[in-house]
C-alpha cells in the first residue's frame, strides 16, 4: 500500500461477488471481458490479469507470488469459499463500496446481496441503480405506448429514492453517438410502440435510451455511464466518450454529475472531458484490473489532464473478490509511482491521494 499510509478507499463502482465454489471453467471465465468459448490448450489465466490475481491475492491466502494455478485453486478450495472471499475483500482496504445492482449472477451462480457483501468486506455499501434494467423490469404485457414513459419515468423514481447514484450501460445498447436533443413525447410514444410490438425485453431503441437518459439526470444524482472497452456486446470505436461531447453541453445546464468509467483505450478522452466540463468527472476501474503492468502508464495519462479533484477510484469488480483486490493493489502501485515521478513533497502527495482514493468519491455521492 501507498507509502504515506494506506489510504482510505471508496470503490465508486462494483459489482458483488458469488457466495458459492465455482467450477474451474466458470472461474475463469470472470478473468476475461470475452464471452466466447477459448481454443484448445487457451486459458483466462494467460493474461496480464491472471498474471495479478497470481501476483497480488496468492500472498493472501498464504502461498508465494506468482503460486502457479493449479496450487492457486487448491488452495482456495482448502480454505473454502466463505473464508477466501473475506480473505480477498478484507485485503482490498475498503472503506466504501458503491454497488451496481443491476447484475445478480455470475457464471449462472448468484451474487451476494449488497448487505452481505458488505459485511464480509467489513464497508460501507450503497446503491447503483442501473436505469435500462429499471426500465425493462417496468415493461409489462400490460404497458401502453402512450402510458411507457410514465410507468418508466415512476419505477425509476421509487428504484433511486434509496440510492446514491445511478448508471447507464447505453454504450452497449446503441453507441454513444445518439442524437443529444430530449425527444418530444410523440418520439417516445412512437419508439415505444415500436419496442413492446417486438415483444418488449432488452431496450436497445436509441430514442427510448435518450429518454431514459434525461429522465435519469432531473433525479439530480450522478449518472455513471460505461465507456471503453467492455465485452463484444459493444462496439468498441462507439464507445468513445468523446462522442458524448454533444451530450454534456446539451445536459450541461442541468447541472448534474456525469461520471466516465473505465474509458480505455479513450481514457484521454475522458480526462479531457473531465477538465474541460465541471459537471464531468472520470474513473479508470476495469482498466486498472486488466492492463497489468500498463496500469502505471494508463493512470499517469489520465492524469495527464484530469484534475485530481475530478478523477474516482473503482474497481468494477464482477464475480469473483480478487478482482476487489487486484483493482485496489493496480491503483494503489500505479498511484505510488506516479506521485514518486511527479510530487517530490509527501504533504502534498498524501493530499492528491487522499481526493482520489475516496474523498471526491464522498463529496460527489454526498456519502456520509
Amino acid at each position: 500500500m501507498h507509502e504515506l499510509g494506506a489510504p482510505v478507499l471508496i470503490d465508486q463502482h462494483c459489482h458483488s461477488v458469488v457466495g458459492a465454489e465455482l467450477g474451474e471453467d466458470a472461474f475463469a471465465s470472470l478473468l476475461t471481458e470475452s464471452d466466447r468459448p477459448l481454443g484448445p490448450g487457451a486459458s483466462p489465466w494467460d493474461s496480464a490479469l491472471g498474471l495479478a490475481v497470481r501476483r497480488w491475492c496468492a500472498p493472501v491466502l498464504e502461498l508465494p507470488q506468482f503460486a502457479s494455478v493449479e496450487a492457486y485453486r487448491e488452495r482456495r478450495r482448502e480454505l473454502g469459499v466463505a473464508e477466501a472471499t473475506r480473505r480477498l475483500l478484507r485485503a482490498a482496504g475498503l472503506g466504501a463500496c458503491l454497488v451496481d445492482t443491476g447484475l445478480t449472477e455470475a457464471a449462472g451462480v448468484p451474487l451476494l446481496s449488497p448487505e452481505e457483501l458488505g459485511g464480509v468486506a467489513h464497508a460501507d455499501v450503497h446503491e447503483i441503480v442501473r436505469i435500462e434494467r429499471v426500465a425493462e423490469l417496468a415493461t409489462t404485457p400490460a404497458t401502453a405506448a402512450h402510458t411507457w414513459a410514465a410507468t418508466v419515468g415512476d419505477a425509476l423514481r421509487r428504484a433511486a429514492r434509496n440510492a446514491v447514484g445511478l448508471k447507464s450501460v447505453v454504450a452497449y445498447r446503441c453507441g454513444l453517438d445518439f442524437d443529444a436533443r430530449r425527444p418530444a413525447p410523440a418520439e417516445v410514444a412512437n419508439a415505444a410502440a415500436v419496442h413492446l410490438a417486438s415483444g418488449g425485453g432488452r431496450l436497445t431503441h436509441p430514442v427510448l435510451l435518450r429518454h431514459l437518459l434525461w429522465e435519469a439526470l432531473e433525479l439530480r444524482l450522478p449518472l455513471q455511464l460505461h465507456t471503453g472497452f467492455g465485452d463484444p456486446d459493444l462496439v468498441l470505436h462507439r464507445s468513445d466518450p468523446s462522442l458524448l461531447t454533444g451530450f454534456i453541453r446539451a445536459v450541461e445546464p442541468l447541472g448534474t454529475p456525469l461520471v466516465l468509467l473505465h474509458g480505455w483505450p479513450y481514457h484521454r478522452q475522458a480526462a479531457w472531458l473531465a477538465q474541460a466540463f465541471p459537471h464531468v468527472y472520470c474513473d479508470l476501474g476495469l482498466t486498472l484490473t486488466h492492463v497489468g503492468a500498463g496500469a502505471r502508464r494508463v493512470l499517469a495519462e489520465t492524469l495527464e489532464l484530469a484534475p485530481f479533484h475530478k478523477l474516482l477510484f473503482s474497481t468494477d469488480a464482477y464475480g469473483l473478490p480478487e478482482l476487489y483486490l487486484v483493482g485496489s493493489a493496480a491503483f494503489t502501485d500505479a498511484l505510488d509511482a506516479w506521485l514518486g515521478e511527479a510530487v517530490p513533497v509527501p504533504a502534498e502527495a498524501a493530499r492528491i491521494v487522499a481526493l482520489i482514493s475516496g474523498e471526491n468519491a464522498r463529496r460527489l455521492y454526498k456519502l456520509p
